[in-house]
């Protein structure tokens, strides 16, 4: 790329067509902080997934084969995953264009790797993902997608993620997050796991139900070191309300985020299964009362909270609630809303309302390779709202310089995150 003088920038600020350039760069130089995934470090087992049959059999993209072939659920839960992937790849890219965002994600990965976009079949992308080791392919990975860590979502009441935290090697490129929906949504389903444990928890919360929901989560957080704790929630949730989860939150959950100096992350919005015979693809969306938000920033003071919510329709009061509330921190377009029609009309929105106090992006990714399409399509999304924000700003009088540019991408992608859960990166 065109390198910019530092003399004229210092003595002019930059013209449009400087800032477009510099944007475009600052972005790609960035090492970026994937602030949620659902990524596994390599001494969590196998856990982590990875590879082209797993990326071809997202269920992103099972949801769309069902829209386009006439297989039905129960016939494709029957495949193996090799004819699964086989069956996804020729209905939804052979036999039709890739157009769609999660289509397009797999053909840039493969386009990234120097593999054919175009094949009949995935011989040769099978053969060379299956020659890969896995330390060096997520450092290859990683690069590739311009990250320098990523955050992971663990739920210690997950039975086969929990045992391998027993001797489970820290990554410096992985941080931990503590996963709470099986112990808020759904405690009656679990509360034989927790006893099990060691812990004497019933659901009706009786007798030392508090006091040992609180040592499961210090035991925890001492293994695992989270960087926040974190819980997804329906469209539906309410704070305060008579519920087992408003009391977890509110007595047991939220006061150890508090004293053991950690966010909590809330993400609303799920409508849980409303296909269930397409399994994890049959998760819908729902407009949430953000009201909940609202309480829980004003009673919780010294608490910080991570937010996102599902609903396109939620966006504009998330952000008046962060203006009222500094310990609001909105974060990414989730799911659904990660497209890049949606993605540019919040970040705007966020940018007028927020300046650069929120954190625009995260890729949700599940597996490991979707880093590179994800976030090469959030730096092509956003260039041009930043390069059209500066150059506003220039029109209005204050000139803009790389540094200026420089500091606000790096705050963006980086220091929001790292401030809000003081954390340390490399």
């Amino acid at each position: 790329m065109q390198t910019l003088t530092i003399e004229n920038e210092l003595q002019h600020g930059l013209n449009a067509k400087d800032i477009s350039l510099a944007v475009k760069e600052e972005l790609h130089a960035l090492p970026i902080i994937d602030i949620h995934t659902h990524l596994f470090q390599p001494s969590l087992g196998s856990l982590g997934l990875w590879g082209i049959d797993e990326l071809i059999t997202y269920h992103y993209l099972e949801a769309e084969l069902f829209r386009s072939s006439s297989i039905t659920p129960a016939g494709y839960w029957s495949l193996t995953k090799t004819q699964q992937a086989d069956l996804i790849w020729q209905t939804l890219f052979v036999d039709n264009p890739p157009v769609s965002e999660a289509t397009r994600g797999v053909i840039a990965v493969l386009s990234a790797f120097g593999l054919p976009t175009a094949s009949a079949t995935l011989k040769e992308a099978r053969q060379f993902f299956a020659a890969q080791t896995l330390e060096s392919h997520i450092e290859n990975v990683f690069k590739l997608a311009g990250i320098s860590e990523a955050v992971m979502t663990n739920d210690p009441l997950d039975p086969a993620e929990a045992p391998q935290w027993t001797n489970a090697l820290p990554h410096k490129q992985f941080h931990a997050v503590m996963r709470l929906d099986r112990i808020l949504n759904k405690l009656p389903e679990h509360e034989a796991a927790l006893q099990a444990s060691g812990y004497q928890v019933d659901k009706n919360l009786s007798g030392q139900s508090i006091a040992e929901v609180r040592r499961f989560l210090d035991h925890w957080t001492k293994k695992m070191n989270p960087v926040y704790m974190a819980c997804s929630l329906p469209d539906t949730f309410q704070y305060p309300e008579n519920s087992t989860r408003a009391t977890l939150l509110r007595e047991a959950v939220l006061p150890a985020c508090r004293d053991l100096g950690i966010p909590m992350s809330i993400m609303v919005g799920v409508r849980y299964q409303v296909n269930p015979a397409i399994k994890l693809a049959g998760d819908g969306v729902g407009k949430a009362d953000l009201r909940a938000v609202e309480t829980l920033a004003r009673e919780f003071p010294d608490n910080r909270f991570l937010i996102s919510v599902l609903s396109r329709e939620n966006q504009h009061e998330l952000c008046v609630y962060a203006r009222k509330f500094a310990n609001l921190m909105p974060f990414g377009c989730w799911w659904f809303l990660n497209n890049p029609s949606i993605v540019e009309e919040m970040t705007r929105e966020r940018i007028e309302m927020l300046g650069t106090s929120f954190i625009p992006q995260h890729s949700d990714a599940r597996v490991l390779e979707q880093v590179i399409y994800k976030w090469r399509n959030t730096r092509r999304t956003l260039a041009p709202i930043l390069a059209n924000t500066y150059a506003t700003l220039a029109e209005d009088g204050r000139p803009v310089s790389r540094e200026d540019i420089r500091q606000d991408v790096t705050r963006l992608f980086r220091t929001n995150f790292e401030s809000f859960c003081k954390l340390k990166t490399s």
